[in-house]
C-alpha cells in the first residue's frame, strides 16, 4: 500500500538524520516533545497525519510551494534545488517525491496549480523624509511604552492582544494617538524581545529596560535589525535580507492568512522607517535589505539633533529645547512628570515626583547635582526648595524586618504618623496591627513599603542595620527560555532513537501487529532451516513471544511462526 511503503521510507529517511535535524523538523511541524512516540515508525505516522501536514504547507516559501505543487501534477521529483528544504521538512521523500499524503493535500489545494502572483508596483520615487519622521516617532512612541509598562505591566485578553483598557492607558497617557498604533508598537516590541509575556500580561524584559538608555539611532538600529532577523522566511532573500514587501503578499501560497501577515509586517517596517509609502527601501535601510549591516549616516542627518541640557523654570517646570537624550530624558522622567511630547518636551517637578525619585534611590544630593548639570538656568530657589523639603520628610517611616519573628516592622518618630497608618484603609490589605510603639505586618516587607508608598506615607525601606535600601518595584519579564530546538526535543528525539535499532524488525512487527488487529490475510514468506523460503497464505490472528500465530488457510490448520524465520509479508487482496 503507498502509505504503508511512505510510513517506512520516512522512518528511514528519519532514522538517517542527524538530531539537529530532527529537532528542527519537529520544530517546523508543531510537535509537542511531551509526544508518545516509541520509534521514528510512530513519529513517521504522525508527520504523514493530514493534520500534521496542513501545519507544514504554510510556512512553504513561493518557490518551495510552486515546486512541490508543480511535482505533484506531474507525478515529477521536485527540483534538486528546492528538494533539500522539502525533505527536510518531511514533505518529500529522499528522491525528491511527494508523500502520498502530501500529494493528495496538496492537489486538493491547487488543483489547477498556483494562481500568478501579482506585478510589483513600479519604482517610484521613495518617500525619505517621511519614513524617516515615522522612524523617529516611533522609537520615541515605543519608549514611551516601555516606560508605562516598567510602571504597571500591560494587561493581554485571551487572545494576546492588548485590552481595549490598556489601550485607552497608552493613548490617554500620550504615549500614543490611537489605539491601533498602541497595538502595533507593542507588536514591534515583542516580536523584537523588548516585551515579554506572563500569559496575562505584558512585561518589559531586561533587553527592553537597557534599550530605554541607548540613544535614539542605537534604538533604531538595534531594533530595525532584530526586525529583519524575525521577518518570515517566506520574506527573506538567500543573503539574509528581504524580498520587495510589494511581493509579501503572495509570498505565502499555502498560508490562508497570508495576505493579513504581509499587512502586519509591511506595517511595522513601513512604521520604523525601514520601507516607505511606496514600498520602496530608504538608502538608511538599504543595507539590511540587501542582508548586510545597517548604515545610519543617511538617518542621522534627517533626525532632529538630540539635546543635552534644559531649561528649568521657577514654576517647577523644565522645558527641553529639542529632543532630550534618551538617558537624560529617562532619569528626568523619574523625577518629573512629563507634560508634553514633541521636539521641544516639558516636565514638571511636584513633591511627590521628588518623592518618587528618593523612594527609587536618589538622594537630595544627587538630585540636586544632576539638575545643576542638566539645566541651562542653574538650578531655581523652588525647585531646590522642594527637593530639601522632601527629602527632609521622606524616610520618616521605616519599614523593615524582623529577623526573629519573620514579621514587617513599621516604625516612625511621629506617634501622629503611626495612628494613621494604623486606620488607614487604603492599607487594609496589609494588615498592620499595633505592637507597642510600631505596627506589624505578616505580609512581606517590600510589599509593605509599596502600600505605603501608594498611600503616599514617607516611607524608606532599611535593612537589619538600619541602613536605607533602595527598592526596584518595575516587575522584569523573566530571561527568554532556551529556544534550542535540540535541547526541547532531546528526550523525545532519545525515546525515538531507542526504539529502532533494528528498523527492518521493527518495521516488520509493525506491520504484523497491523495484520493482527485487521485479521488480515497475509503471505508470509518464512526462512526453513534448510535454508529455503516457503509463503504460507494465513489469517493473522496473534503476535507475541517473538511468534506470529495465524490459520493457514490451504491447510486449514492453525500456525506458529518464529519472528526471526520471517523474511517479508504481502497482503493478499
Amino acid at each position: 500500500m503507498p502509505e504503508t511503503s511512505d510510513q517506512r521510507a520516512l522512518a528511514v529517511s528519519l532514522s538517517a538524520r542527524a538530531d539537529e535535524d530532527l529537532a528542527q523538523l519537529f520544530l517546523d511541524r508543531d510537535v509537542s516533545p511531551s509526544a508518545t512516540w516509541r520509534d521514528t515508525f510512530d513519529a513517521a505516522d504522525a508527520l504523514l497525519d493530514p493534520s500534521s501536514i496542513s501545519r507544514a504547507l504554510p510556512p512553504l516559501t513561493r518557490i518551495e510551494a510552486e515546486a512541490l505543487v508543480s511535482a505533484v501534477s506531474t507525478g515529477s521529483p521536485v527540483p534538486a534545488e528546492v528538494r533539500a528544504a522539502l525533505v527536510a521538512r518531511a514533505l518529500v521523500r529522499d528522491d525528491g517525491v511527494a508523500y502520498a499524503a502530501v500529494a493528495a493535500i496538496v492537489g486538493e489545494r491547487f488543483p489547477d496549480g498556483i494562481p500568478d502572483a501579482e506585478p510589483s508596483r513600479p519604482d517610484r520615487a521613495a518617500a525619505s523624509d517621511a519614513a524617516a519622521e515615522a522612524a523617529f516617532t516611533n522609537a520615541a512612541a515605543l519608549a514611551d511604552v516601555l516606560l508605562l509598562t516598567l510602571d504597571a505591566p500591560l494587561g493581554r485578553i485571551g487572545s494576546g492582544s492588548l485590552g481595549a483598557t490598556e489601550r485607552r492607558r497608552l493613548v490617554d497617557a500620550g504615549a500614543v494617538e490611537t489605539p491601533e498604533e498602541a497595538d502595533l508598537l507593542v507588536g514591534i516590541a515583542a516580536s523584537v524581545g523588548l516585551l515579554g509575556s506572563t500569559g496575562r500580561a505584558w512585561l518589559v524584559t531586561p533587553a527592553g529596560k537597557a534599550w530605554l538608555r541607548l540613544p535614539t539611532l542605537d534604538r533604531w538600529q538595534e531594533t530595525a535589525k532584530t526586525l529583519r532577523d524575525v521577518l518570515p522566511r517566506a520574506y527573506r532573500t538567500a543573503e539574509g535580507g528581504w524580498i520587495s514587501s510589494a511581493s509579501w503578499p503572495d509570498a505565502l501560497p499555502f498560508d490562508p492568512s497570508g495576505a493579513e501577515r504581509a499587512a502586519l509586517w509591511r506595517e511595522r517596517f513601513s512604521a520604523w522607517g525601514l520601507i516607505d509609502a511606496a514600498d520602496q527601501t530608504p538608502p538608511w535601510s538599504s543595507g539590511l535589505a540587501a542582508g548586510d549591516e545597517v548604515d545610519v549616516s543617511a538617518l542621522r542627518d534627517l533626525l532632529p539633533p538630540e539635546v543635552d541640557r534644559v531649561y528649568l523654570q521657577n514654576d517647577l517646570t523644565a522645558i527641553a529645547p529639542g529632543p532630550l537624550a534618551p538617558h537624560l530624558d529617562v532619569r528626568l522622567r523619574s523625577m518629573a512628570t512629563r507634560e508634553s511630547r514633541a521636539q521641544a518636551s516639558s516636565y514638571r517637578f511636584s513633591a511627590a515626583t521628588i518623592g518618587a525619585a528618593i523612594t527609587g534611590g536618589e538622594t537630595a544630593e544627587s538630585l540636586r547635582d544632576f539638575l545643576t548639570d542638566l539645566s541651562l538656568t542653574g538650578l531655581p530657589q523652588p525647585l531646590a526648595y522642594v527637593i530639601e523639603r522632601t527629602s527632609a520628610q521622606h524616610g520618616r517611616v521605616r519599614v523593615s524586618s524582623d529577623p526573629e519573628t519573620r514579621l514587617t516592622r513599621v516604625t516612625t518618630t511621629d506617634p501622629t504618623l503611626l495612628q494613621a497608618m494604623e486606620v488607614d484603609q487604603s492599607l487594609r490589605s496589609v494588615a498592620l496591627s499595633r505592637a507597642d510603639d510600631a505596627l506589624e505586618s505578616h505580609v512581606a516587607a517590600d510589599v509593605v513599603f509599596w502600600a505605603l508608598t501608594d498611600a503616599h506615607y514617607p516611607a524608606v525601606a532599611v535593612d537589619e542595620s538600619g541602613a536605607p535600601r533602595t527598592l526596584e518595584r518595575a516587575r522584569l519579564a523573566a530571561d527568554t527560555p532556551s529556544t534550542d530546538p535540540l535541547e526541547t526535543y532531546a528526550p523525545l528525539i532519545g525515546r525515538v532513537r531507542a526504539g529502532g535499532e533494528d528498523s527492518d524488525a521493527a518495521w516488520l512487527e509493525r506491520e504484523l501487529d497491523q495484520a493482527v488487529r485487521a485479521r488480515a490475510v497475509i503471505d508470509v514468506t518464512v526462512r526453513l532451516p534448510d535454508g529455503s523460503t516457503r509463503v504460507f497464505r494465513l489469517e493473522a490472528t496473534g503476535l507475541g513471544g517473538g511468534r506470529l500465530r495465524g490459520r493457514d488457510r490451504g491447510a486449514d490448520v492453525e500456525r506458529t511462526l518464529p519472528l526471526s524465520h520471517i523474511d517479508g509479508i504481502a497482503p493478499v487482496e
